[in-house]
């Protein structure tokens, strides 16, 4: 009978020391996965966060070349409007002069042809023969 009651002794004995190093253990598990639970949050935060200062950085970047990129469009337009206003006024100026020149060459011709015709039909009426 001894042999049973030291066996039952030493069953119990390991079932209360299981039953403690349990307890024990499940006291150490709640807490350590509260703490992982906030390491996980911080890093998914700083993660988030670098994601967000990527994107700022490259949005801003993307920004400053398109704004860039407008202002020297700008600046070229401007340069060529600038030309082509120039030529336009050159080419005005230079057709002006020509045509001024024609219109005095054509009035000169004219006015040349119409003493002319004056100078026959006055001789006409004075009865001067016409020259061949």
């Amino acid at each position: 009978m001894q042999i049973r009651k030291l066996r039952a002794i030493v069953l119990a004995s390991a079932f209360t020391i299981s039953l403690s190093s349990s307890y024990a253990l499940a006291q150490d598990g709640p807490k350590q996965d509260v703490k992982a639970a906030g390491t996980d949050t911080k890093n998914a935060a700083k993660d988030t966060g670098h994601a967000v200062s990527t994107g700022t950085k490259k949005t801003y970047n993307g920004t400053k070349t398109a704004a860039d990129k407008t202002a020297t469009g700008t600046e070229k337009v401007y340069h060529k409007t600038a030309d082509g206003t120039k030529t336009a006024a050159d080419k005005t100026a230079d057709g002006t002069k020509t045509v001024g020149k024609d219109i005095g060459h054509g009035t000169k011709v004219a006015a040349k042809d119409t003493a002319h015709g004056t100078e026959k039909v006055g001789d006409k009426i004075a009865g001067k023969p016409t020259p061949q």
